[in-house]
C-alpha cells in the first residue's frame, strides 16, 4: 500500500509512521507533504529517501478551494492508497474529504469524541479527567468526527501540566499510529486499543 503523509512541522508522528513502514510492513511512505515550506519533518523525510513536497497554503489566503486543488494534484501525482494527516493543521473542506473518503486518516491528541479541534490536554485537565490519551479516525467532513480505529489511553497526574500531559500522549501517539495504519495496510479496520 502507498501512503502519503501530510505535515506541517516536525513531523514526529512522519517518522514513527515511516520508520515502522520497512521490512514485512504492508505499506511505505511514497510522499511527505507539508502546507508550510519550513516544515522540519520534510527534511528528516528527504534524509530517510522519502519524497517531499510542499503546497504552502499562504499564497491562497481568501481561496482554500485553490489551496486544495494544488494539494489534490500533487497527491494525486504520488497516487496514494492511503493519506495519514500527521500534525497537518489545516482544517480540509467536505469536497477534499470526499475526494478521498475512506483513504484518509487522522491521530489526534485526545480520547474521541471528547475535545474534538485544539488546546486538547488543557480541556481535559480542566475538567478533571482521569485520563487523556490520543485517537485514529478516519477523515470525514466533520472535524474530528470520524469512525474511531485505535485509542491510547493515559492517566492524569495530579500534577499534570497541558506540557507534560502532551509529552506522554505523544510517546502513545507514535505507538497507535502505526499500529492503526500496519492493521488498515492488511485490509483490516478493526478498533486497537492500547
Amino acid at each position: 500500500m502507498r501512503v502519503a503523509i501530510l505535515i506541517s512541522g516536525g513531523g514526529s508522528n512522519m517518522l514513527a509512521l515511516a520508520d515502522s513502514m520497512t521490512g514485512a510492513h504492508p505499506a511505505r511512505p511514497v510522499l511527505v507533504l507539508s502546507n508550510k515550506p519550513d516544515a522540519g519533518g520534510l527534511e528528516k523525510a528527504a534524509a530517510r529517501g522519502i519524497a517531499t513536497a510542499c503546497v504552502d497554503h499562504r499564497p491562497f489566503r481568501g481561496d482554500r478551494p485553490a489551496f486544495e486543488a494544488a494539494l489534490h494534484d500533487r497527491l494525486v501525482q504520488a497516487a496514494p492508497d492511503l493519506i495519514c494527516l500527521a500534525g497537518f493543521m489545516r482544517v480540509l473542506t467536505e469536497n477534499f474529504v470526499e475526494a478521498w473518503a475512506g483513504r484518509m486518516l487522522n491521530i489526534h491528541p485526545s480520547l474521541l469524541p471528547k475535545y474534538r479541534g485544539l488546546d486538547t490536554h488543557a480541556r481535559a485537565i480542566a475538567a478533571g479527567d482521569s485520563e487523556a490519551g490520543c485517537t485514529v479516525h478516519e477523515v470525514t467532513p466533520a472535524l474530528d468526527d470520524g469512525p474511531v480505529l485505535g485509542q491510547a489511553r493515559v492517566p492524569i497526574r495530579t500534577d499534570e501540566t497541558p506540557e507534560t500531559l502532551a509529552a506522554r500522549v505523544l510517546v502513545q501517539e507514535h505507538r497507535l499510529y502505526p499500529a492503526v495504519v500496519a492493521r488498515v495496510a492488511t485490509g483490516d479496520r478493526r478498533r486497537i486499543d492500547l
